[in-house]
């Protein structure tokens, strides 16, 4: 069985890795559409503050807010309040995104484990962020 934790299928009970380990990644049919949220309202990206997703493939865990850290970053369309990330293949990931909150006057942001299973079509995640 595979014996890799970042792995999607991953067996706990293998004592041997069969080279069976799926990983996410680019390639696939799945679009993410995230969409940073700051006190239940979400995050509008402005012109030379658009939103940003910084993408971690096969992480469940945050690499921190490098940008140099992450596999993939996308920014967002400004006055647009989501950041699309297409061509994903199932699998883990760890988004992190940034923005400008023009209510509170305040950069925002934070992070979301995700588990991908589909393989094609749209998923939309809100991603909570914070001051």
């Amino acid at each position: 069985g595979c014996t890799d934790p970042n792995s999607i299928n991953f067996d706990a009970s293998a004592d041997q890795d069969d080279g069976s380990c799926k990983y996410g990644g680019l390639g696939g049919n799945t679009k993410l559409v995230v969409r940073p949220k700051h006190n239940g309202v979400f995050v509008t990206g402005m012109i030379g503050y658009p939103d940003s997703a910084f993408v971690k493939f096969n992480a469940t865990t945050s690499p921190g807010d490098s940008a140099s850290a992450y596999d993939l970053v996308q920014l967002g369309i400004e006055s647009d309040y989501h950041v699309g990330i297409d061509s994903l293949m199932p699998g883990k990931y760890f988004v992190f995104m940034t923005g400008w909150d023009s209510i509170a006057n305040v950069r925002v942001f934070g992070g979301v484990s995700i588990l991908l299973t589909q393989s094609n079509g749209t998923l939309q995640i809100d991603v909570p962020v914070l001051e």
